[in-house]
């Protein structure tokens, strides 16, 4: 039997990890196959998505997003360039007509790559682009950009270090495993698990062949 990514519930006998994809009703979330959430109702866990702002949030494959992770969107910053911050536009009663796109401090789409381990508790804002195949530390706070396999934490986060050196990180983003056919990864599986970065390596040079250093 192959993995499904429209199962709900990958794991047997486990209802507390769910993949994310075959579970989304908004249109501005897009979530790629076998990334998974380690709770229920991800949907729930994207705060202050409003439509009228039109921002989306875009996450790839294979991410791994452990339970207490918020995603902050556009819809939790106020105006700020006028003398009050309150929000009478949304409140019932108030004469105040939708601020203009220009006027708010809208950061623009957040963008997860993929194989992303995201840590518990962890808190995405608004705008935040996070590379393929980085490291969230718990509890992390992400406000900045996070290039891909770089391990950051803390609050706000920083960076703590690179997961591999240079060459190892171009070859693992030119390889793009995720986008592979299933019984492609299943047989890369040996090679993606390997705590021999040096083997690995030298495999994955054999693996791209002459159009690495392209």
């Amino acid at each position: 039997m192959k993995p499904n990514p429209n199962d709900i519930f990958p794991v047997a006998n486990c209802k507390s990890v769910t993949y994310i994809k075959p579970t989304i009703t908004n249109p501005n979330i897009i979530v790629g196959d076998f990334t998974y959430f380690s709770d229920m109702d991800f949907e729930k866990h994207v705060l202050h998505h409003y439509d009228f702002n039109g921002d989306k949030l875009i996450i790839g494959k294979f991410c791994q997003i452990a339970s207490g992770v918020t995603f902050v969107m556009n819809g939790a910053n106020h105006q700020m360039n006028a003398a009050s911050t309150y929000p009478f536009y949304i409140m019932n009663g108030w004469e105040q007509e939708l601020p203009t796109i220009a006027d708010l401090p809208i950061k623009g789409d957040t963008v997860v790559g993929n194989d992303v381990w995201i840590g518990q508790n962890a808190t995405i804002l608004p705008g935040v682009h996070i590379g393929d195949g980085a490291i969230i530390g718990l509890g992390s706070v992400v406000g900045s950009d996070v290039e891909p396999y770089t391990v950051v934490a803390g609050n706000p986060a920083r960076t703590i270090r690179k997961r591999f050196d240079d060459e190892l990180t171009a070859l693992l983003l030119k390889l793009e495993w995720w986008n592979k056919e299933v019984d492609e990864i299943q047989r890369l599986i040996p090679l993606l698990t390997d705590s021999n970065l040096q083997n690995v390596k030298e495999n994955l040079k054999k693996l791209i062949g002459n159009s690495y250093g392209e």
